[in-house]
């Protein structure tokens, strides 16, 4: 006999989309430390061990109809789902969420939300035919220092000069891993990048100019003009391209973000943002479609666009050696200078 559900008053109940996933203990984590109970995960992988350090109990399927009709099953028993939580790989997240949708459950979906702008439109049309609503993870927007840095650059009213540097080292199995596939990852920019992309547009505007300067599979560089700065960007995933003094520490990860010179400091403070998170969505309020609209739009357009080369103001790291993919010979050429697209935004 299964053992029977805890009887908690309003206790959420949850199903999970992708339990083997990088991101899924931070889901896990944070349906614990809100009180809510998971019921049934899904993965077609099935090391899942984590599951019994949150919720032993869960049902979990590796074949999606078995775990499409435990759910029905659940909801003909008038044991509905309250939340599906989706951390499944990017390409996924869409066809996920409308899964969500279908069943009569809120959403919860990490970052990215969707691969392309015209899928929030087409998932807001489902929310208005289910009632139910979809939330995305933007945790850095709930970070301390970054709601403290909004308020001043609202306070202060001018263009900022920015260089954001993200390089976080990854192996060959990267590339034999669906995230290494651009159709299904989306690339650097939207792999790595997206919740940078969701900072910067939140904190100082809407984008003005989105200028690619280099994108190759394992880093991209450009610059983006939003109303309050002016931004360098560069992502990496080659441990090559590792600041010497990170390299000599034997550090994997370099994280930094400079404004008019100044370091600003946000390496601490992650802990426990999924819990935040899920805490303000269950409240009724958290980040929805149209929050995630714009880091949409910019990835969307560093994948469909042809780099223009080192011209104009570039990262200074856009310059280091272009290297080849490991499977795959010889290295991307960069492009001559001047080809390629700079995409400018009109303001409303």
């Amino acid at each position: 006999m299964k053992p029977s559900l805890p009887e908690t008053p309003n206790q959420p109940f949850f199903a999970l989309i992708g339990a083997a996933g990088y991101v899924a203990p931070r889901h896990l984590k944070a349906m614990r430390d809100t009180g809510s109970q998971l019921l049934a995960a899904y993965d077609p992988n099935d090391s899942v061990g984590v599951l019994d350090s949150y919720f032993p109990n869960a049902d979990f399927f590796t074949e999606f109809e078995r775990f499409d009709r435990h759910l029905e099953k659940l909801k003909r028993r008038e044991q509905a789902i309250d939340f599906v939580s989706i951390c499944s790989p990017n390409y996924l997240h869409d066809a996920h969420i409308r899964f969500g949708l279908r069943l009569g459950a809120d959403v919860i979906c990490e970052k990215p939300l969707v691969l392309n702008p015209w899928n929030i439109e087409a998932l807001q049309e489902s929310e208005r035919e289910t009632g139910k609503r979809v939330s995305t993870i933007l945790q850095l927007r709930l970070h301390p220092a970054i709601q403290a840095l909004k308020e001043r650059v609202a306070q202060e009213n001018k263009i900022h000069d920015l260089d954001l540097t993200y390089i976080t080292s990854r192996g060959n199995w990267y590339y034999s891993s669906w995230k290494g596939n651009v159709e299904k990852s989306g690339g650097i920019a939207t792999n790595i990048g997206i919740h940078f992309f969701d900072m910067l547009t939140w904190v100082f505007g809407k984008v003005q100019k989105n200028t690619v300067h280099l994108h190759t599979h394992d880093r991209a560089a450009g610059y983006l003009e939003l109303e309050h700065a002016r931004v360098r960007w560069f992502l990496s995933i080659n441990a090559d391209t590792l600041p010497k003094e990170a390299a000599e520490a034997g550090k994997r990860t370099f994280r930094a973000i400079t404004m008019n010179g100044e370091s600003i400091e946000f390496s601490e403070g992650f802990t426990d943002l999924h819990t935040l998170s899920y805490q303000d969505i269950m409240q009724g309020n958290g980040f929805g479609l149209l929050d995630a609209l714009p880091a949409v739009e910019i990835a969307h357009h560093i994948r469909n666009t042809v780099p223009v080369g080192l011209v104009g103001d570039y990262h200074p790291l856009a310059g280091l050696a272009v290297v080849g993919h490991p499977f795959l010979t010889p290295p991307p050429a960069l492009p001559p200078s001047g080809m390629g697209a700079t995409s400018d935004f009109a303001q409303e």
